[in-house]
This record gives structure tokens, sequence and C-alpha cells, in this order.
């Protein structure tokens, strides 16, 4: 679902834009969460559902990079400069793409207008076919305490399908050296459901990933739909596996990740059972924004570049997609917004009620009414054994976990809107 089927004709004028950034103007107290998306590729994977551009350009990074700061100068001039944030994620395309002193350049720009906290998360996505030792420690100096390496399968026959080829060996070198090199948590992105994928090649990928012992895994469905990512068509659709094959394959990832003492977080993430995640989500504290899970309520999410996805003061918004036309709403002064739409106070409520199911596989009997009529909808699925219901609300079963997005999505159509930003690279 795009964006423009989501929200129909609310298209969000500049002039709406400015007036939610200048009431964030009047909240200093707010914490606030940055994500930053480089639309760049060196080459298109054949799988990808993000929003990118492949280029071998420096010019075009650059001028990028020009229209970046004027973008964050125009949001920091109605929000105000310095403003504190406390998560700050950098997605793509792939970031680093970009050379060492156009990374260096990127974080210059977010220090000129913003402050990072301290104890801010500091999180960047990678592609290890790109990372050297070098310029991992220029990241680690630049500020980012966490990376996230896109590994997807290490089945050849798999990676020659979708056109992203990296070995065993790489994989692990890249990630050792992250681990040198001082990085807090290393995450490592797979994906199910990919052509040639079978119980057995992916158990393997499954055990090779076990042996580096990750601090965080996110494992995300393939979404075959080329009638919108064109690059798709060179997928042969029969070389897929079946919807029961491909869940068959996501619960051989639950069982192997959980049987290795990894705690299983909302749709799709695993962590150590150390992980603030794990922590947060036991406690039942584990929020989601834009960006992906965090154990930190920063509910204002800024977001800049081509496609990028904010959460400010009530509404939702999206940054133009493509490239050109993001470059020329700001060169005419204009926030590159394309779509947006400020949430009524009752859609506010779902959404957090929602968002809190998905989280922490619970929900309150007290936010029933934050539900509506939909709460008893909700607590049919009790009779297909996915919930349980008492006095005290809703708490989702095992089972129930392995349609998690699906109950959630049933409530909240918002939920799928930009899910490709949502990946933790997540972020999911």
């Amino acid at each position: 679902m795009s964006a423009s089927d989501l929200l129909g004709d609310n298209a969000f004028s500049d002039a709406q834009y400015r007036e939610v950034l200048s009431d964030l103007r009047q909240r200093p107290e707010e914490q606030l969460a940055v994500y930053v998306h480089v639309p760049f590729c060196h080459v298109r994977c054949l799988y990808c559902a993000c929003d990118t551009t492949v280029t071998h350009s420096l010019e075009k990074v650059d001028r990028y990079l020009d229209a970046l700061e004027f973008e964050m100068a125009m949001v920091t001039d109605l929000i105000g400069r310095g403003r504190k944030i406390n998560q700050l994620h950098v997605g793509g395309g792939t970031p680093n793409h970009l050379n060492e002193p156009q990374l260096a350049r990127l974080m210059e720009i977010v220090e000129r207008h913003f402050t990072i906290a301290p104890n801010a998360c500091t999180s960047i996505e990678c592609n290890p076919r790109r990372s050297s030792a070098g310029q991992l420690e220029l990241l680690y100096g630049l500020g980012f305490r966490r990376i996230s390496f896109g590994v997807q399968d290490l089945n050849a026959d798999v990676q020659r399908a979708i056109g992203r080829v990296q070995s065993l060996s790489m994989v692990r070198d890249v990630f050792q050296t992250a681990r040198e090199t001082g990085f807090q948590s290393i995450n490592l992105d797979l994906v199910y459901g990919l052509p040639f994928q079978t119980p057995k090649g992916f158990q393997s990928t499954l055990d090779q990933i076990l042996d580096l012992s990750p601090d965080r895994v996110a494992c995300f469905s393939y979404a075959h739909d080329p009638s919108r990512r064109p690059h798709q068509h060179a997928i042969n659709a029969d070389h897929l596996p079946s919807a029961a094959e491909k869940l068959a394959l996501f619960h051989d990832a639950v069982h192997s990740f959980t049987e290795a003492g990894y705690r299983w977080v909302g749709l799709d993430v695993f962590v150590r059972e150390t992980d603030e995640l794990a922590n947060a989500q036991a406690e039942g504290r584990l929020h989601r924004n834009a960006i992906g899970y965090t154990p930190m309520p920063a509910k204002q999410v800024l977001a800049f570049g081509p496609s990028g996805i904010g959460e400010i003061g009530g509404a939702l918004v999206q940054n133009e997609s493509d490239l050109k036309e993001w470059h020329s709403q700001l060169n005419n002064h204009r926030f590159p917004v394309a779509w947006g739409r400020r949430l009524s106070d009752s859609d506010r409520r779902r959404r957090e009620a929602v968002l809190y199911l998905m989280c922490n596989l619970q929900l309150p009997a007290s936010s029933a009414a934050d539900l509506e009529q939909d709460y008893d909808r909700l607590c049919d699925n009790a009779g297909y054994g996915l919930v349980e219901v008492s006095p005290d609300g809703i708490r989702v079963t095992p089972e129930g976990r392995y349609l998690l997005r699906g109950l959630c999505a049933e409530q909240d159509a918002f939920l799928e809107w930009g899910s490709c930003q949502w990946r933790f690279r997540l972020p999911s």
C-alpha cells in the first residue's frame, strides 16, 4: 500500500507542515528522534523494497548532502537550532555507499543542527560488501554505537537469484572487525521467502549466523510485488517458496534463535536476553516509532531525505520518494512533504493501543475503549487460539505471535505505511 493509497487526498501542504513544526518549537522538553535517509546504492539488489538510486557519481552525492543540509536548516529554523535528540538512525539505500569525507560531512550536518544526547541511541545501516576496517573505525569515531549489516541469506543459489553475492568469510571478517572496533550492538538482517530458499538451506544460514553471535537479528518477510518494484521482475516467481513454506521458514528462525537464548521482540526481531529491548518488552514499556523498536519514548520523529517518514505533533508525514522531486521542492524553498495526515484523538489512541499490543504482546482492558467495537473483534480471535482474553485484557498466545502483524494491521492501517523504513533496519 502506497502513501497515496492510504491517505487518499490528504496531501500535506507546506503551510501545514510549517504549522506542525512551529507547534513543536513551543514544546522544547519533547524528546526527539531523527531519521536520515541516504538514497544511494552501488547496485540495485533484486529483492529490494526501499527507495534508492544507483549512482557512482561523487558530485550527485555531494549535491544531495547540500540539499540535506538545507532541509535540516529549514526544519530547525522552525523548531529551534540545537534541539537535543535521543535517537539517531541513518538508513537507506546504502549509507556506507558514501565515501569517508561524505560520511564525516553527513554527521557534521546533523551536529550543526542538533545536539546528540550523551546516551543517545546512534545507529547506521551498512552493506558488508562495502565495509572496510577504516570505514568502520570512522563510523565509530563519528559517534555511531550500533550498526546493522544486511546479510539476507548465505546460500549461494539464493544470493545469485537476488543479485547480492557475499561469502560467509567476508561477512564474518566484517562482523569481527566491527566487534573489535567497539560497536556496542551489531544487528544482522535476514530475509525469508526469497527464491530457492529451502528448509535445509535456510537452516544452514541460521546456524552460521548463530555462530557469529550477533547482538540482534532482524528477520524480514520478502514481499514480491514487481508491479510496484519493476526490478523484481528479474526474480522468477516460480522459484519462490509457497505461503506455507515461507511461514515454515520463519518458524525455523524463531525456533533456532529462541533455542539459542535470544528473545523474540515484536514482529520479527531477535535480541539477546540482556538486550534493552528484551528488558523493555518484559516490563511492558517497549515502544515502536517510525524508526523501529526502542525502549525510549521519543514520539517526535523528524525525517530527512527522500521517502523519510516522520511523526510530529500528532501528524504522520512522508517526504517525496523521488529524488529529483525532493530536490525540486527544496530548490523552491518548500518542504518536500508528499503526504501527511493529522491523526485525530481517536486515531492516536487507537494507534498507541495497537502499537502497545505489537510491542508488549498484551493490551490492558482499560484500552478497550481506544479500539471501540474492534476490541470485541480482536477478542474473537481467542476462538482460533491466537489471543487469550481475561478481565485484565488481551494477551497474544505463542501461536498468535506468528500472525501478530495481521492482528495489528486489522486495527490500524497506518502500521503498514512506510514498512520499509520500519525495518530496523529496524526498522522491522
